[in-house]
């Protein structure tokens, strides 16, 4: 069964609201923060280093060792730093930063001249990767608590956007991208790694907090992300499915394969140079 003590099913059978859903997420990562357990309700997390399921997801050897302390939380279903393009001064956001693994490893690519901006909603992960810009001696890399629903964040102060099997946890999707794109500089991107629904989940699952909070419950299909991404007012978007993620999904239930209702996909996008309306 999922390695996971939140609530579970409600008790009429429909998807919990908007407040029990980010009470179970901000529950879950607290422990997360304050345990240092895995995400996701990978039940492999006891028996296989971290490292090597680092690995599965996407990460090299190089990325491993480059960050310092306990930034590297297991938390992601890819590595999203490796297909965003960062360039030397860009300022770059993670959405659901957690313990700031990827910010420290988007601020190598984006240097001294750069800035990386991390957001996550639970105080405790929040703290955890403040002490870890120390030890990663990262002065150019900050975290902020906030929702990625309501960032806190200026307007068009953002050159890329991050972010790693954080967003299909949210209860309002488009108001995410919404935010995504106000952030964001006009010639903006982001590059996302999360899951996607491949078919339609059980009523079991869509009615559990405890799956929306280990990343699968809230997972959205291609279209419905690609039609919320186009009414946000993204161009260029592409979503691309990672054939292999089975190996890993497979592991984040005892019970049924969840690979058989989602994949782990990268997630692709601009913000247009300028403004149609203008």
């Amino acid at each position: 069964m999922m390695t996971d003590t939140t609530p579970t099913t409600d008790m009429d059978g429909e998807r919990p609201d908007t407040a029990a859903q980010r009470t179970a997420v901000r529950e879950r990562y607290s422990r997360i923060a304050t345990e240092s357990s895995s995400c996701c309700g990978d039940t492999s997390s006891r028996s296989e280093p971290a490292t090597d399921r680092s690995k599965k997801i996407g990460y090299s050897n190089d990325d491993l060792d480059a960050v310092d302390g306990n930034a590297n939380l297991n938390l992601g279903c890819g590595n999203p730093t490796a297909i965003a393009s960062l360039e030397e001064g860009d300022t770059i956001l993670d959405l659901g930063s957690g313990g700031g693994f990827d910010c420290f490893l988007a601020a190598r690519e984006v240097g001294t001249a750069g800035h990386v901006i991390g957001v996550d909603m639970t105080p405790e992960m929040v703290e955890k990767a403040r002490e870890n810009v120390e030890s990663n001696d990262t002065p150019n890399v900050e975290f902020r608590l906030g929702e990625i629903e309501h960032l806190p964040v200026a307007d068009e102060s953002v050159d890329a956007i991050l972010s790693n099997c954080v967003i299909n946890l949210s209860p309002d999707k488009p108001q995410v991208f919404r935010e995504a794109h106000r952030v964001l500089r006009p010639g903006g991107r982001f590059a996302i790694s999360d899951v996607v629904l491949t078919t339609e989940l059980p009523a079991d699952l869509q009615a559990d907090p405890a799956s929306i909070a280990t990343c699968v419950g809230g997972a959205a299909s291609v279209p419905t992300l690609e039609a919320m991404l186009t009414e946000a007012g993204f161009t260029d978007v592409s979503i691309e499915s990672k054939a292999d993620s089975d190996e890993f999904i497979r592991k984040w239930d005892d019970e049924r394969d969840l690979s058989d209702y989602i994949v782990a996909a990268t997630i692709e996008g601009e913000k247009p140079a300028t403004n149609p309306q203008s």
